[in-house]
C-alpha cells in the first residue's frame, strides 16, 4: 500500500474523530489539515471530506484512487464526499503502518486512540508538537479583517507587518548567537512558560526587550525566529512610517499597532528604528509627530506579556541617540555586536551546510574577514555561488570563496572614496550607480542574522 493510502486514510480517521468528540477544538487538528477547512478564519463543524479537502491537507492529487480499494472506505457519486464506513477497522489498519512519532503530531488522532495498548502517546503530549491556530495565516487574517473594518482603519495595515510563525523560515538553531544573547532568549521563553506564576507573585515589569548593534548582526532575525520558536505571531512596525502623511492621525495610528498586538496576543510586538524616538523628542518635528512619540512611550509602558501577552522587542542601529526616556522603558538590553573570529567561522559552516565545498577551510575564511557581520558573510556566500554558476558549477571551491571575500571587500570600500567631479553618472562594478558615494550593497537597510542570511 502506498503512502498516499496512509495519508488520505489518517486524514479521514482524523476528521471523523474530531466531528464525533465535542471536547476537541482546533489546536487538536494538524496544521495541515485545518488549511482544509478555513472558512473566514474558523472552522465549524461537521467537516466534509470531498477531493479538494483530501488534496489540500494530504497533498495527495487524487486523494480517492489510493484508497478506493480498500474495505472500510467509501465516496458518494454525486457529492463526492469521502469517508470511512468502519473507523475501527480503518484504526486497525492505520496503526499497522505508522509509529509512535508519527501519531506524536496528531492529537486528535492521540485522544481518539487512548485506550488502545498499542498506543503511547497522549493527547496533551502530541498538542505540545502541533502549532495552535493563533498561528495560522488564515487565522490571522480573519481577526485582522475583523478588526480592520473601514477604509481609514485598512491604512493602518501600512503601518505594521505580521507575519504568522509558518511564514518565518529561520529557527534559532540557524541562529549564531553570543552567549549573553543565548541567555536572554532562555530568559525570555521561561518568563513566557511561567506567566501565571509571574503574575502571583506580582513581576510584571518583564518582556521589554532592546536588542542594539550595527546593522547586519542579526537584530530583527533573531526577533523573527523567536517568534518561529514560540509559534507567536510577529508583529513587525517601522517607526518612520508614521511620518507618512496618508496615515492620517499619526498618534492614533500608534494606539493602533498595539491594538493589533494585544488582539493577536500572546505574540511579538517589535518595533524597528527605535531612535527614532529620540531624534523626534529632540527636533523641532510637527507637534503631531511628537504627540505620536509620547503615545508610543505611554503604550510601551502599558503593554506587559504578564497581562497582555505581548513580548515587546525593540531594535536600533544607533543606541547613542537614545535619551533616558527610551533607555527606561526596557527591563533588559541585548547587545548584538559584529561577531568575532569563531562566530564568523561558525556563520561560515551554518550557511554552507547544504553545500558541497572542495578543501573547505571556514577558519581561514573567518580570519580573513574580520569586521564583516552575518549578513555581509551571506553576500559574500552568494557571490561565490553566483560565480560558479557562471561556469556551470554547482560545486564551490576554498578559492570561490576566497575571491568572492576579495570582490566583496573592494566593492565595499568604494562607499569611502569621492565621485570625480564630472563624472557623476559612473556605474559601479556590481550594478550601482555611484552617485554619493553609492556602492553594491547598503548596510543601513539590511539587519541580516549571523547564521541565515535573510533580507529584513
Amino acid at each position: 500500500m502506498n503512502d498516499g493510502a496512509i495519508e488520505v486514510v489518517e486524514f479521514l480517521l482524523t476528521v471523523e474523530s474530531y466531528d464525533a468528540d465535542r471536547s476537541l477544538d482546533p489546536d487538536d487538528l494538524p496544521p495541515r489539515y485545518r488549511r482544509a477547512f478555513y472558512d473566514d478564519g474558523r472552522i465549524e463543524r461537521p467537516l466534509v471530506v470531498g477531493a479538494d479537502a483530501a488534496r489540500t491537507a494530504t497533498g495527495v492529487e487524487e486523494p480517492w484512487e489510493p484508497i478506493s480499494g480498500l474495505m472500510f472506505t467509501d465516496r458518494d457519486e454525486f457529492s463526492g464526499k469521502i469517508e470511512l464506513t468502519d473507523r475501527d477497522l480503518a484504526a486497525d489498519w492505520l496503526l499497522d503502518r505508522i509509529d509512535d512519532d508519527r501519531l506524536a503530531t496528531n492529537p486528535t488522532l492521540a485522544h481518539a486512540l487512548a485506550d488502545r495498548d498499542d498506543v503511547t502517546v497522549t493527547r496533551e503530549q502530541a498538542r505540545e508538537n502541533v502549532r495552535p491556530i493563533r498561528a495560522d495565516r488564515a487565522w490571522i487574517d480573519a481577526l485582522l479583517a475583523e478588526y480592520f473594518q473601514d477604509e481609514e482603519d485598512e491604512e493602518m495595515l501600512d503601518l505594521v507587518e505580521v507575519r504568522s510563525p509558518e511564514e518565518i523560515e529561520m529557527t534559532l538553531d540557524d541562529l549564531v548567537l553570543t552567549e549573553g544573547q543565548e541567555e536572554e532568549i532562555q530568559k525570555l521563553v521561561k518568563a513566557i512558560e511561567h506567566r501565571d506564576y509571574l503574575a502571583q507573585i506580582g513581576l510584571r515589569e518583564i518582556g521589554k526587550l532592546l536588542f542594539v548593534g550595527p546593522p547586519g548582526t542579526g537584530k530583527t532575525s533573531t526577533a523573527r525566529a523567536l517568534a518561529h520558536n514560540l509559534d507567536l505571531p510577529f508583529v513587525e512596525v517601522k517607526l518612520s512610517m508614521i511620518t507618512s502623511q496618508y496615515l492620517g492621525e499619526t498618534a492614533k495610528n500608534v494606539d493602533k499597532t498595539f491594538e493589533v498586538a494585544k488582539r493577536l496576543s500572546p505574540c511579538i510586538l517589535f518595533i524597528d528604528e527605535f531612535d527614532f524616538v529620540a531624534k523626534t523628542r529632540r527636533s523641532d518635528e510637527h507637534a503631531a509627530l511628537k504627540r505620536a512619540v509620547n503615545t508610543l512611550l505611554k503604550s510601551i509602558d502599558d503593554v506587559s506579556l504578564i497581562s497582555d501577552e505581548v513580548l515587546l522587542i525593540g531594535a536600533t542601529n544607533h543606541p547613542d541617540q537614545l535619551d533616558a526616556a527610551a533607555w527606561r522603558r526596557f527591563d533588559e538590553i541585548v547587545n548584538f555586536p559584529k561577531p568575532d573570529e569563531g562566530m564568523r567561522a561558525d556563520i561560515f559552516r551554518v550557511i554552507t551546510r547544504r553545500m558541497e565545498i572542495d578543501e573547505y577551510d571556514p577558519d581561514e575564511l573567518a580570519a580573513e574577514t574580520a569586521g564583516l557581520t552575518g549578513s555581509d558573510l551571506r553576500m559574500v556566500l552568494r557571490e561565490a555561488v553566483l560565480g560558479a554558476l557562471t561556469e556551470e558549477r554547482t560545486t564551490l571551491t576554498q578559492a570561490d570563496l576566497h575571491a568572492a571575500i576579495e570582490d566583496f571587500e573592494e566593492r565595499d570600500n568604494l562607499k569611502n572614496l569621492d565621485m570625480i567631479d564630472g563624472d557623476q553618472d559612473a556605474l559601479v562594478a556590481g550594478g550601482d550607480v555611484a552617485g554619493d558615494g553609492g556602492h553594491s550593497h547598503d548596510h543601513d537597510h539590511d539587519d541580516h542574522d549571523h547564521a541565515h542570511g535573510h533580507d529584513d
